[in-house]
């Protein structure tokens, strides 16, 4: 479903993604974790046609992501660490405009943003104004918006960036239903979220990746007892070294 293959993405003379390569397969969820600075949000940005690679390959869902960036996106749905909201519009209204955005047929367009409105737990919250909605329900107006095409593949930055622990539990349990039925690549710093939502991790620093597997074959490997002394062990003391 996502092919990955010697990706490089430069910034000047500054490489933020340094050659890496990784297979997600149909109906994952898989974790890319790493420090802040490691390259997930770039590798992201990449995988959305948002940012151009410097050079490598990556396809999705069957589609070259340099070669026909417009079928990349009708495949994916996108949320990034900022959910891209118009705070001044009510749920409804953003997700009719995003409803048009995307092509959605006029006769279908309410019946789909009723069904993503009752998946995400937004339609009490349709008649409300965005800026008058918590951090949480605003996340869940992110992931709607991302859903409302009905993408084969979610890509989403740092979902629960700024929740607090109830927030988040509701989000994560609303990523693992979705996951039911989407492929989900999750990019996270936060190890037990990863732990509690993901099939398998993928751990980048400084640009690569530097180990992949669950989180049991992980600990196996590397002969730690938790996911954070595996992540400690591959990223901060290679960063100090």
């Amino acid at each position: 479903m996502i092919h990955v293959e010697n990706l490089v993405k430069l910034y000047g003379d500054f490489i933020a993604v340094d050659g890496i390569s990784f297979d997600i397969k149909k109906g994952e969820i898989v974790g890319f974790l790493g420090p802040n600075g490691a390259g997930k949000t770039s590798t992201m940005r990449v995988l959305t046609c948002f940012l151009p690679a410097t050079s490598g390959q990556v396809t999705i869902n069957g589609h070259d992501a340099f070669e026909n960036p417009y079928m990349v996106k009708k495949s994916i749905g996108y949320l990034p660490e900022n959910a891209p909201l118009y705070h001044d519009m009510k749920v409804e209204e953003y997700l009719e405009y995003v409803a048009d955005i995307r092509g959605i047929a006029k006769s279908q367009k309410k019946k789909r943003i009723r069904e993503i409105a009752d998946k995400t737990g937004l339609t009490p919250r349709l008649r409300q104004e965005i800026s008058h909605l918590s951090k949480g329900f605003r996340q869940r107006v992110g992931l709607a918006q991302a859903l409302l095409h009905d993408p084969e593949v979610l890509i989403l930055d740092e979902p629960t960036s700024g929740l607090d622990p109830n927030q988040i539990i509701e989000i994560r349990s609303l990523i693992k239903e979705i996951g039911k039925h989407k492929t989900i690549i999750l990019s996270t710093h936060i190890l037990s979220e990863a732990e509690a939502t993901c099939d398998r991790m993928l751990i980048i620093n400084n640009g690569r990746i530097v180990a992949s597997g669950t989180s049991e074959s992980l600990k196996k490997e590397y002969g730690e007892k938790s996911l954070e002394d595996v992540f400690i062990k591959l990223t901060y003391r290679k960063n100090e070294s």
